[in-house]
């Protein structure tokens, strides 16, 4: 299931290059369903187009969001991919760039490094894995670059809004009444935010006959659940945590008792309680603005790149936005090979 992004909208034009490979492999295609707004009082709204996910055009991974990034691989040559390994560490050894796992063995050397996320630069690698300083700042100040001292400077002023995901999956034979409801996509008024601390419900119909149902939590929901983060998810997996049984149960069963209210007019009450539940908390859901400035996603002195839904400019805490910023990178990474 789509635990995250359901779908993706392509607001600006023209499109990024990538959509049309995409779409030509199969990998991608139109997303069709219909959005609706909620307020308060339980009524069932056109949405607005006030969010910048309901403009301009929609589309889907085929079947699920996951073949965006299968057919992004797919249009590589000679690629070597390392999955399930948590990158703990980056140094420089001779002009190279090192990757290190965290018992500090190494993982990977190259030239150029171009990191697609935050975690390696941003002080919430404290909070999320209790390190003590992010590998990148230390490095940083190791390094005395001024251009990476700046982009650190950006980057550790960025702010993230996070989501508590409450994942279900509604069985063959229970799934038509979820599908035949009025809306694939569900959004909330911030009074009907605060109303059920939900955000948005997304209905998912799976090659099983089965559907799933997320359920992604208020931003204030999130920061009142902040340590709270699901006994499957990777950050349980990868650094081998045990979280308290109770209180995961705890947000699940909120979750699930605020979903069932909201869905009372279309779905009898307890329709999601004898299903497949488990918790996802979104940390780095949505950056916010204004983002890191284009100008420091590269670094020609030590080849070193930044990309992705973080990056300031249209698409900006998007897939829209993680894929015009890739393109702009790549385009100054290919003119350096050339």
């Amino acid at each position: 299931m789509d635990h995250g992004a359901s779908l993706f909208n392509i607001s600006s034009t023209p499109a990024p290059r990538a959509l049309q490979a995409l779409q030509e492999g199969g990998w991608v295609e139109p997303w069709k369903g219909a959005i609706a707004l909620i307020n308060e009082a339980a009524e069932l709204l056109p949405h607005d187009g006030a969010d910048p996910l309901f403009q301009g055009r929609y589309f889907q991974g085929r079947p699920g969001m996951e073949q965006l990034c299968e057919g992004l691989l797919h249009q590589a040559r000679g690629m070597h991919t390392g999955f399930e390994t948590l990158v703990r560490d980056v140094a420089r050894d001779r002009d190279q760039w090192v990757l290190k796992d965290s018992e500090g063995a190494p993982i990977a050397e190259a030239e150029s490094l171009v990191l697609t996320g935050t975690l390696l630069a941003h002080p919430r690698s404290r909070l999320t894995f209790g390190w003590p300083n992010p590998p990148l700042q230390l490095l940083a100040e190791q390094l005395q670059d001024p251009l990476l001292n700046h982009a650190m400077a950006a980057i550790a002023s960025l702010r993230f809004a996070a989501r508590s995901s409450l994942l279900l999956r509604i069985p063959p034979g229970e799934s038509e009444a979820w599908l035949a409801l009025p809306f694939r996509l569900l959004t909330f008024t911030p009074s009907a935010q605060l109303r059920w601390g939900l955000w948005r419900v997304s209905i998912q119909p799976l090659l099983d006959g089965s559907c799933a149902v997320v359920a992604h939590s208020s931003a204030t929901f999130a920061e009142e659940h902040i340590g709270i983060y699901g006994s499957r998810s990777a950050m349980a997996r990868q650094l081998g945590l045990t979280p308290s049984p109770e209180q995961e149960q705890q947000v699940i069963a909120d979750l699930g008792a605020s979903l069932s209210d909201v869905m009372t007019p279309w779905l009898p009450r307890g329709a999601s309680s004898a299903v497949d539940r488990q918790l996802m908390r979104w940390g780095a859901a949505f950056p916010l603005a204004p983002g890191l400035p284009p100008e420091l996603q590269w670094n020609a002195d030590l080849n070193l790149g930044f990309c992705g839904d973080f990056i300031a400019g249209p698409g900006f805490g998007r897939v829209e936005g993680a894929m015009r910023s890739a393109e702009t990178l790549g385009a100054q990474l290919v003119g350096l090979a050339r």
